[in-house]
Order: C-alpha cells, then structure tokens, then sequence
C-alpha cells in the first residue's frame, strides 16, 4: 500500500498553519519547507511535525519540487498554507492512495472564502488545481508564477474540494494582485507576448463580462461583484505592465 505525504512551503504564515496542518492529519507524513519566516512559523511548524527544512526561495516551482524530493513516499498532495483539505477531499485522497491510484496525477476543485463567503462563481470556481501526484511521473513547472504540476499521461479528477481562504481583506488582495500581475507581465514578455492598446482596452472588459454575467459573480450580490471587478483590474494591470514592458525593449 502506497504512502502519501503532504507538502507545505512557508514563509511568514503562522496565523494561518495550524489549521492547514490540522486539515492534512490524514497524511502518513507532512513536510513543511519554509523560507525564512521572520514571523513565528518555523517555530510553530517544528512543534506540528518533526519535517521541517529551512532553505532560501529559489521560486514556487523549485520549491515545491524540493518539498516533493524530501518526502518518504512516492505520493505527494501540495498542500499551501491558506488552503485547508476538506474531511470529504480527506477521505478520498486516502481511499485513492490505499487502493492504488489509477493516473499518474489528480486535479481537485478548489473553492475561495472571500469577504464571509465561499464563491462558486467567476473565474474562481471550480478552480481545478493538480495537487495529488506520483512524483516519479509528475513535478512543478513555471518559471515566475502560476506554477502547475505537469504529469505524463492522463490525469484524473476528484471530487471533494479544497478550502482555500487567499486573502485577509480587499488590501491584502490589492497587494496580491500587484506582485502576481508584476511577474506574470515578466513571463509573458520572456515568452515573446505583446499586447496592443485595443487589447489592453478591450480585455479587461472582456474579463469583467466573463466574470459577472458568463460565470455568474452576480449570483453573489455586491461580493461577486467586487470579485468581478478586481479580476478584470488584474487582467488590465498584468497587461499594462507587459504593455510598458515591451514597449521599453
């Protein structure tokens, strides 16, 4: 019978561990990687499980495939520190991994608490995400942000969700949004994207109509349509800045 262990990279999330760790008792093993915290969390981390390895950010990628080098089994659910495994996500990773899992990797749906409700709606639901993979047959990949697990072969789905609770309040989001948007417009311009001034004009429209009518943010009332909004100010400062970017060369 296969082992799983759960991998968590840190950095300055005491306030937010505890309950991620409490989420993943299913695991035979839990590894937390940290960064640096200046905050508490490597200490809080070392009295939740004796796997705790400190090295400096070299990118989510590489940190997470390091994370996935130091387990002692084969099978591997990232897990980060703002997310929480639902009992019922629990109780089907664990029948999946007991019985023999079928694909080399698993996408799960991923729902977001923001501003007391949970949103199934926008572009955040179901936010599928691969985090249960063989890291024989699967590992991390992007280079700036966005990371993704890429496997070999067909990957499956699972049902149960995961709990993801990513920002504290609307600064903590605007905060998020300019670093995430800085390094995306960084990628896109190492790929040899651009972007003209209709698109930088017309995309974010495109979003915000994508958001609140296609996907239905506005099912949620004034918190689908703050949501809406500040997805279609992503997409428009991401291209702005790869717009000022590629512009400069």
């Amino acid at each position: 019978m296969a082992g799983l262990t759960v991998t968590i990279i840190t950095r300055d999330e005491v306030d937010r561990l505890e309950e991620a760790v409490a989420s993943a008792a299913f695991a035979d093993e839990i590894v937390i990687v940290d960064s640096g915290s200046s905050d508490g969390t490597l200490e809080l981390a070392r009295r939740l499980t004796p796997r705790v390895i400190v090295r400096d950010w070299p990118g989510f990628a590489a940190q997470k495939n390091f994370a996935a080098s130091q387990a002692s089994h084969d099978w591997i659910f990232s897990l980060d520190a703002d997310e929480r495994v639902s009992p019922a996500l629990a109780a089907e990773i664990a029948d999946l991994v007991a019985a023999g899992p079928r694909f080399s990797a698993y996408r799960v749906p991923r729902v977001s608490s923001y501003l007391g409700r949970w949103i199934r709606s926008t572009d955040w639901y179901p936010d599928y995400q691969v985090r249960l993979y063989d890291r024989r047959a699967a590992s991390w990949g992007g280079e700036y942000v966005h990371e993704s697990v890429r496997a070999a072969g067909e990957v499956g789905r699972l049902r149960g969700e995961l709990l993801h609770l990513p920002y504290r309040d609307i600064s903590h989001h605007l905060r998020t949004i300019d670093c995430y948007t800085e390094l995306s417009a960084r990628q896109m311009r190492d790929e040899g994207r651009r972007v003209t001034l209709a698109g930088l004009a017309f995309r974010p429209a495109g979003a915000f109509l994508r958001n609140y009518v296609l996907r239905r943010g506005f099912r949620q009332g004034g918190v689908g349509l703050i949501v809406s909004m500040l997805n279609s100010y992503y997409v428009f400062l991401k291209f702005a800045r790869l717009w000022t970017a590629t512009r400069e060369r």
